[in-house]
């Protein structure tokens, strides 16, 4: 099958290479985005390719950001691919994981929402009672629901760097007051409408990020991807049970098979045997088909 593990388009200029996404100019007002099927774990990309796995994310975002644009409006732009790589050789490499969105203003947060207690939240839980300053009811159990989604923001930290978690005193300092509640609240809005949603397709949405820009005009503007197996931890409904760390459909599989390894997380990352190669790409595809198929 074939997989795309970094880009190299002759008719744009390259302006970054993320862990997963390449970014090119087009010019003053547009960004050519390509989804590869680069993996990152520990924030360290690792040297095999999923196959798919850019153009799963990249047809759910476009299903969450269309599906979605009534809560908040998103980067896409109206603009054909053909008209932006004539070349039709070029455009075959990217075409189904490229996305050619809007120049905005990207806020210097990551807006994080926590449905359910698990991960860095349910370690944090164990020690302060809390998640990210929050405090929350005692005797709660791993991958519990939490009374109510919570919104904890991070830092956007550099290639190779951690988020750093912030509270919302941090983000109101960082962004302004009246931007930080516009960005929480339209956070948990549009994670309580995806969540209500996917549970109807058998998908636990336990937490996600967002991240937005501001427009010319100081909009609020929906930019990166939205809701994927990448920026996203989902579960099987059928599967999930408090008290454990349920199965899922996100590169946490990944993530569990590295934690068995003598690896200490630091670059370079340690190829994937095929078979974890193979069951995460049909975790990825599993997921587009429940979310976006009929």
């Amino acid at each position: 099958m074939d997989t795309l593990f970094e880009s190299a388009l002759t008719a744009l200029p390259l302006r970054s290479r993320g862990k997963v996404r390449d970014i090119y100019d087009i010019d003053g007002e547009y960004y050519l985005i390509v989804t590869t099927d680069r993996l990152s774990a520990f924030d360290v990309v690792l040297p095999d390719p999923i196959p798919e796995k850019g153009r799963v994310l990249t047809a759910v975002s476009r299903f969450w950001f269309e599906r979605l644009s009534s809560v908040i409006g998103n980067h896409l732009a109206d603009l054909d691919l053909a008209a932006v790589l004539p070349d039709p050789e070029e455009r075959a490499l990217v075409a189904g994981r490229s996305m050619v969105v809007r120049k905005l203003q990207p806020l210097p947060v990551e807006a994080v929402v926590r449905g359910y207690l698990i991960g860095s939240g349910w370690k944090d839980y164990l020690v302060t009672g809390a998640v990210c300053g929050m405090p929350l009811p005692a005797g709660l159990a791993m991958a519990q629901q939490l009374p109510e989604a919570i919104f904890t923001p991070s830092t956007k930290a550099e290639m190779g760097s951690h988020d750093a978690n912030i509270d919302f005193d941090e983000t109101c300092r960082l962004i302004g007051r009246d931007l930080a509640e516009q960005v929480r609240d339209v956070s948990l809005t549009l994670y309580r409408t995806a969540a209500a949603y996917a549970l109807q397709r058998g998908i636990i949405i336990a937490d996600t990020k967002f991240e937005f820009g501001l427009d010319r005009d100081g909009n609020l503007v929906w930019i990166d991807e939205a809701l994927t197996p990448d920026s996203s931890r989902f579960w099987p409904a059928d599967q999930y049970r408090v008290g454990i760390s349920p199965p899922s459909f996100d590169k946490q599989f990944v993530r569990d098979y590295l934690e068995t390894l003598d690896w200490n997380k630091r670059a370079p990352g340690p190829h994937l045997p095929p078979e974890i190669i193979a069951k995460t790409a049909a975790k990825y595809r599993e997921a587009e088909v429940r979310l976006t198929q009929a």
